[in-house]
């Protein structure tokens, strides 16, 4: 009877100990220690914007401690299909959603996508470092990657590329599940028009960039954060006669380079708790700072968005 009853009393002041820890670690957690578990916010998206998105991300843990930001690509498309499908907090695009897109969104979520502009980016025009090209025009571009596009050698832009011994363009392009992709065929080849076959289709901003880099024949598409020593940035026009333009955060934001782009986050319905306060100190000094910081251009500080859209949106 003795060892029940000392069982038993043992087994009570035990309980008792794991209350008072249990209430210890709970006050621990509101008076700002570490909590015994993150909140997770699931972001997910574009790849143009991947590098930008992790840079926020690692940012953000020592903002908030209580939060872990989970990021990973796979293209526009993945994201957008990740936010119909209600299984990501936050999809990146570079790309606005298509009206089907936001109506599939709300039939299978019940609710409404919620759209954030979150910076800009310039899209580069990319040659290997010996190019001896430095400038071309939208057209150019446009008879370079269309279908219905006549140009295929060096020689026809008028240079002679000692690197490239058949004088053979290797045009390097986006898989089609990319906002890059759909931008660049709407801005460059126009509506109506698809990109010529044979193009070497790269999954990611980075490999687009690392292939050129490697190919003296090669040119690419891809954001201006993502130039290395080893490629060379064209200079564009928008036609024949026009000043040729670097992609840079003031010819973006004064509409002076062609070829730029306003970056997306969104959201199913209106946001709340940590989702809302993440995508609020995104938009914040800090935020900002880091888009700038990572290659790409902030917003205007004076909120102006619609002055800052690039004239060819």
């Amino acid at each position: 009877m003795k060892n029940i009853k000392f069982t038993l009393r043992v087994s009570a002041l035990m309980a008792v100990g794991a209350f008072l820890l249990q209430m210890g670690c709970a006050k621990k957690s509101e008076d700002g220690g570490t909590p015994a578990e993150k909140v997770s916010i699931q972001n997910q998206g574009s790849d143009t914007m991947v590098n930008l998105a992790q840079a926020w991300a690692e940012a953000y843990s020592s903002v908030d401690s209580a939060v872990s930001v989970e990021v990973s690509g796979g293209g526009s498309g993945t994201g957008v299909a990740a936010l119909i499908n209600g299984t990501v907090d936050i999809a990146n695009s570079s790309r606005k959603l298509e009206e089907g897109e936001r109506a599939k969104a709300q039939q299978n979520t019940g609710k409404e996508p919620k759209e954030y502009m979150v910076g800009y980016d310039a899209l580069a025009i990319f040659v290997h470092k010996d190019n001896p090209l430095n400038e071309i025009t939208l057209e150019q571009l446009a008879a370079i990657y269309s279908a219905d596009g006549n140009v295929t050698k060096w020689s026809q832009l008028g240079v002679q590329n000692a690197g490239c011994a058949n004088d053979e363009i290797i045009r390097i392009s986006r898989q089609n599940n990319s906002g890059t992709y759909h931008y660049f065929r709407e801005a460059i080849l126009g509506k109506g028009h698809d990109f010529r076959l044979g193009s070497v289709d790269m999954n990611g901003s980075k490999d687009v960039v690392d292939l050129v880099s490697k190919t003296p024949c090669a040119i690419g598409y891809s954001g201006m954060g993502y130039a290395t020593h080893d490629v060379k940035v064209l200079h564009v026009a928008k036609k024949a006669g026009d000043p040729y333009v670097a992609p840079s955060i003031e010819s973006t934001l004064d509409h002076t380079y062609p070829i730029a782009r306003p970056l997306f986050m969104y959201t199913l319905g209106e946001p709340t708790g940590h989702v809302q306060h993440y995508l609020d100190w995104i938009h914040s000094d800090a935020g900002q700072q880091i888009v700038k910081e990572s290659g790409y251009v902030p917003l205007p500080k004076d909120g102006s968005l619609e002055h800052a859209t690039p004239a060819n949106e």
